[in-house]
């Protein structure tokens, strides 16, 4: 693809992209299983009759989210974000791709900021003899995550929704740019 310099920054590598696309992924795939894990382990916490079971449940979602969570969210966020940035894509150039990068990093902050502390309040009334104290704070953050990131896996697939105003006027921009150039070809042969 003919570049100019004001539609285009410094473009990947195709090996580079290629393996951090292979690591946007994985890290997608990852946090995405990892929700699915901390939703059995949510519901198996919220429907259980079993003090011990609810226990080992909001303890190992504890462990998910204190060790797992935000490193695969980070590294699937800065990931995306250079991909975006060093291909064709771009960041504010597709609608897709727009809407992914605020989705990831809503969910990441929701992530750090709701999701952890939740499941921390949970383990410690748990942990000291009560029970759970809501069901919400197990279930609700897995649930909304897990939606989020199956509908960001859908529309990397299908791509859907075309340029951005910015995309447009970018390509429009390029566009004008390569006729003026042919426009030289042609009047210098």
């Amino acid at each position: 693809m003919t570049s100019t310099a004001s539609t285009t920054a410094t473009r990947l590598g195709r090996r580079v992209r290629r393996g951090l696309l292979a690591v946007h992924v994985l890290a997608s795939a990852g946090w995405l299983g990892l929700t699915l894990g901390l939703l059995a382990l949510g519901t198996t916490a919220a429907t259980t009759g079993s003090p011990a079971a609810v226990e080992a449940s909001v303890r190992g979602m504890k462990l998910f989210a204190d060790w797992l969570l935000l490193p695969l969210a980070g590294l699937t966020l800065v990931s995306g974000l250079v991909l975006a940035l060093g291909t064709h894509w771009g960041l504010a150039r597709h609608r897709w791709v727009f809407t992914k990068f605020w989705l990831t990093l809503g969910t990441t902050a929701a992530t750090a900021l709701v999701l952890r502390p939740a499941v921390d309040t949970a383990v410690a009334e748990v942990a000291a003899g009560g029970p759970l104290p809501d069901t919400g704070d197990v279930l609700f953050g897995p649930v909304v995550s897990l939606s989020a990131y199956v509908f960001m896996t859908v529309i990397s697939v299908l791509k859907p929704w075309g340029l951005t105003r910015r995309g447009r006027r970018l390509r429009a921009g390029a566009a004008r740019a390569r006729s003026g150039q042919d426009r030289r070809v042609r009047q210098d042969a």
